[in-house]
């Protein structure tokens, strides 16, 4: 599957290969604009929808083997061989999988706090309940639509991080497909070691990614390190982003 993408092509002529950015569950492109904005004055960046969200194809399943080759397939559009990928939650998991299609074409991975486990838990069902009630209630306005959901979320961040993909009364990602597979999207099936280099961030106060998880993590990523900010959740990224591009910036000597 060729997926939505756009390519920062600033620096065609430089030693670093390109990044691609993933973003994750419930997203879009842009939910990592910061990240590509930050560096793409230092390498060429892709920025991807994954399938199922913003404006990519849809599709019935969204196993990790199967959107890791839509990226592989989106790259060989831009003839990109080499790279290193950058990606958040269902993003990471997504980069991770690639290690097993694509072994020696990626130079580096930077996964933001996820860790390649089965969490066999639902986090998102209240997600899932916000976004079914702004389709119950026929929204067609942002307005609307988050009226809706804080009936549900009581956290305002999550509910503007959504409403970056509700566009015209309608959502920019295939909710009942989402609802479908998330088992699939939040487990997982091991992959080979891989050699190269791989950064996790975590969020100090998230879930997803502590020190249950190491003994797994390195079994599959054995070269792993980890980097650990301070005072933020799951979303990084969106809460300290300026420590979130620091790291990748040192980690991919950009």
């Amino acid at each position: 599957m060729i997926l939505n993408s756009r390519l920062h092509s600033e620096q065609l002529r430089t030693e670093h290969s390109p990044v691609v950015v993933i973003h994750g569950l419930f997203g879009s492109m842009d939910n990592l604009g910061v990240i590509a904005r930050g560096i793409k004055e230092a390498c060429p960046v892709l920025q991807i929808d994954v399938r199922n969200h913003g404006l990519s194809p849809r599709a019935d399943t969204m196993d990790y083997a199967a959107m890791a080759q839509d990226v592989l397939e989106t790259l060989a559009q831009y003839n990109i061989e080499t790279f290193s990928v950058v990606g958040h939650s269902m993003g990471g998991k997504i980069a991770m999988a690639m290690t097993a299609l694509a072994s020696d074409r990626i130079e580096k991975l930077a996964l933001i706090d996820i860790a390649p486990v089965d969490y066999q838990t639902r986090r998102h069902d209240d997600i899932f309940a916000a976004v079914n009630a702004v389709t119950v209630a026929g929204a067609k306005t942002r307005q609307a639509a988050a009226d809706a959901m804080r009936e549900h979320i009581n956290e305002e961040g999550i509910i503007q991080f959504l409403l970056k993909s509700f566009h015209e009364g309608e959502w920019r990602f295939n909710v009942p497909v989402l609802w479908h597979e998330y088992s699939k999207i939040s487990g997982w099936e091991t992959v080979p070691a891989w050699p190269g280099e791989a950064l996790f961030i975590r969020g100090g106060l998230s879930p997803y990614l502590d020190d249950t998880h190491r003994d797994t993590l390195l079994a599959q990523f054995p070269q792993a390190r980890a980097h650990v900010i301070a005072g933020a959740g799951h979303w990084v990224h969106a809460e300290k982003p300026e420590a979130v591009l620091r790291a990748i910036r040192r980690f991919f000597t950009l």
